[in-house]
């Protein structure tokens, strides 16, 4: 595969911290937070907030719904995380509709 990064926010860390720090929690507290196993993800909240790691998307979702905000605002460079967070969310979207499965078929 190509060796050319893909761009990152560069405001994501940032965003990170502020959402651990508002919420009151220390990293082990961030990690317990959010649902995360502590034994193999110790070290990643340190990396999320000093830009040397990357969460993966299922993490970004979670912070997003312990800040109340939407995951655009987080990696979206031009918008502010509100200023008191939790924030009341401004919309839950629409949930899938589930599809009845009929015995036999795919």
């Amino acid at each position: 595969m190509g060796t050319i990064r893909r761009p990152r926010p560069a405001r994501l860390a940032e965003k990170l911290r502020a959402i651990r720090t508002s919420l009151g929690l220390s990293q082990n507290g961030m990690l317990r937070h959010l649902g995360l196993d502590e034994g193999s993800f110790r070290s990643s909240i340190s990396g999320y907030e000093l830009d040397t790691r990357e969460p993966p998307l299922p993490v970004l979702l979670k912070y997003a719904q312990a800040a109340g905000v939407c995951v655009d605002v987080l990696v979206n460079d031009e918008y502010d995380l509100p200023e008191k967070l939790p924030a009341v969310a401004t919309h839950k979207g629409v949930r899938k509709k589930q599809v009845a499965r009929v015995e036999g078929k795919r």
